[in-house]
């Protein structure tokens, strides 16, 4: 059975070929510090579900004091002209939006197809994991597609996924170690307690009252937190599921679908979603580092006001 570890050995291989391209450069002066920060980053996607959770804290620790001491060197300058790209742009045409569009095509296929595929008796793939087990398999297709199409280097992939990952920097990690804290705060019980002080503060008595609490609570706290699978744990534990879903017979798949959504209107207007906001605006070269999140202001508000309407008009019928 293909599980999720398909995708930990995917990115994990990824991650060590950029730390291997970083460590060959010599023009770099900071290629020992990338090379070790992406190769202990591609540790943990390779073996960390089998190490102890005190060295896939210590390897983390570890990673962060690369970054504080020692620092990341930029991104390499590109291999090719600018009139370069653009005669290939021109060539190819629309044509060069294949590989990507192969990406979202071949993971609808896969999450509603494999699912239901078995060999002698055991599936295929695991049904829980699906969607992402897809994605991995889609991008894996899509490279494939763009080097039969284009021709480039072998070498092209990795040099490419170096210079792009060195551009993001430590912002590329912020996803997963977002994450990671969500689990530990709702582990250490601060999703009650913050159920608790917003009680205190809002009467949640009503089923408007909490579906309100719950969205701008997701929205509020992403913002804080960067990252709405941070806040997701943290806001469901204490509000979504003892409120929402137990107290006022909601539906907890809605609940959930809609409120990850509701937290992503945190992610559009905050700093702290570096990968998100600030890194587009420094890679873009804008003259205003917060242009990003600026423009995303509008969009923030709408987004979650249509979400609270949403919920509160679905989530408890069933």
């Amino acid at each position: 059975m293909i599980t999720l570890d398909f995708v930990y050995i995917l990115m994990g291989l990824m991650m060590a070929g950029i730390a291997i391209v970083n460590l060959r450069d010599r023009t770099s002066a900071k290629r020992y510090n990338n090379a070790a920060f992406w190769g202990i980053y591609a540790t943990t996607f390779l073996v960390g579900s089998h190490l102890p959770n005190i060295v896939n804290g210590t390897l983390v620790i570890a990673m962060v004091s690369i970054v504080a001491i020692g620092k990341l060197g930029g991104a390499p300058t590109e291999r090719t002209t600018r009139v370069d790209r653009e005669a290939s742009a021109a060539r190819w045409g629309n044509r060069l939006f294949i590989p990507a569009l192969t990406i979202p095509a071949v993971t609808l296929l896969g999450t509603f197809t494999l699912k239901s595929m078995h060999i002698g008796g055991v599936a295929l793939i695991d049904a829980k994991q699906v969607t992402l087990i897809s994605l991995g398999c889609a991008t894996v297709v899509a490279l494939i597609v763009g080097m039969v199409m284009l021709r480039p280097p072998v070498t092209a992939p990795m040099v490419e996924a170096r210079r792009l990952m060195d551009a993001v920097s430590w912002a590329a990690v912020l996803p997963q170690m977002l994450a990671a804290l969500g689990a530990m705060f709702a582990l250490a019980g601060v999703g009650p307690l913050v159920a608790g002080i917003m009680e205190r503060w809002i009467p949640l008595d009503t089923a408007l009252a909490v579906v309100v609490a719950y969205t701008v609570g997701m929205a509020l706290f992403t913002s804080i937190m960067g990252n709405a699978l941070a806040a997701f744990p943290v806001m469901t534990a204490g509000i979504g599921l003892p409120l929402i879903v137990h107290r006022f017979g909601g539906d907890v798949v809605i609940m959930a679908a809609v409120g990850m959504l509701s937290g992503y209107s945190g992610t559009l207007i905050t700093p702290m979603a570096a990968n998100f906001n600030i890194v587009p605006a420094a890679l873009l070269e804008l003259p205003d580092g917060n242009a990003v999140i600026k423009a995303q202001i509008p969009t923030a508000i709408l987004l979650l006001i249509a979400n609270t309407l949403i919920m509160y008009f679905f989530v408890y019928r069933k």
